[in-house]
């Protein structure tokens, strides 16, 4: 099996995506926050906390004998949380947080969890699932539309995103609303889970929603172009796709978005 990672950040930010790789199992994680919305005074911030859950999920997959895929976020998000509990508020509505997806494949069946609304894309014989939670996006398209309606390099595009990310975080790890790894453990036991046949599984292809924008926000290729393009051409030619889409809308007329460029991640794993 082969492993591909490529990341970039949004021109001008901090990557505030994450991912890495064993020889047994991925994971990507997609970061959240906003400049300018009232954080809580955190010493520690959206990168940092990626970049700390990560090496946590990764320690977590080590052991032997396997723990669960939820069991083994929930520890991570515990741990992390215990690591600066002392120094920032955890209880703030700024606390940052992560997608998460998973993946193992030490053994004979592939494990894997995906938490918000990064994606999972797996190509199976003859047969793809994409993996991905909608919930943030369907409490989105209720309190979007202000955001979307103004162009985005204008001073009242940013007090719109500010309005629209403080009314989200009402919704977020709430019965209801969208589930994200912050600082609540619990939040793992809402993560969607599963499992295939390893031997069945040609590739495997983890997005942040900065790299599957062509798809699900742009609608300009299919789930099964964007694995084509990566298998072929390699996760370097999806980002550049991904900014020349950006580049060509940079008011966000045509593609109306909470941030023109955003970070993205690219994990791709080739079983054949």
């Amino acid at each position: 099996m082969r492993v591909t990672i490529a990341t970039e950040p949004a021109p001008g930010h901090a990557n505030e995506d994450f991912a890495a790789a064993t020889a047994n199992a991925v994971v990507l994680l997609d970061g959240a926050g906003l400049s300018g919305v009232d954080d809580g005074g955190y010493i520690h911030g959206v990168a940092w906390y990626v970049r700390r859950l990560g090496a946590e999920l990764i320690v977590g997959l080590a052991h032997q004998p396997p723990s669960s895929l939820t069991q083994i976020l929930a520890d991570a998000i515990g741990h992390v949380a215990a690591s600066h509990n002392k120094t920032c508020d955890l209880n703030h509505p700024g606390t940052p947080s992560s997608t998460v997806v998973l993946v193992d494949f030490d053994g004979p069946r592939l494990r894997y969890l995906v938490l918000a609304d990064s994606v999972l894309v797996i190509n199976e014989l003859g047969k793809q699932q994409v993996i991905s939670d909608g919930r943030e996006a369907d409490a989105g398209r209720r309190h979007r539309r202000a955001m979307d309606a103004i162009p985005a390099d204008t001073a009242a595009h940013d007090d719109a995103r500010r309005a629209y990310v403080e009314t989200l975080r009402g919704y977020r790890n709430h019965p209801g609303g969208f589930w994200v790894a912050a600082a609540d453990p619990r939040a793992a036991s809402e993560a969607l889970t599963g499992e295939v046949d390893r031997g069945r599984v040609e590739s495997l292809l983890l997005l942040s929603d900065g790299a599957s924008r062509p798809v699900d926000r742009f609608g300009l290729m299919t789930w099964d172009e964007i694995a084509e393009l990566v298998g072929a051409a390699g996760c370097p030619a999806l980002l550049r796709r991904v900014r020349d889409a950006e580049n060509s809308d940079p008011r966000g007329r045509r593609w109306p978005r909470g941030k023109i460029h955003d970070d993205a991640a690219i994990v791709y794993c080739d079983f054949r």
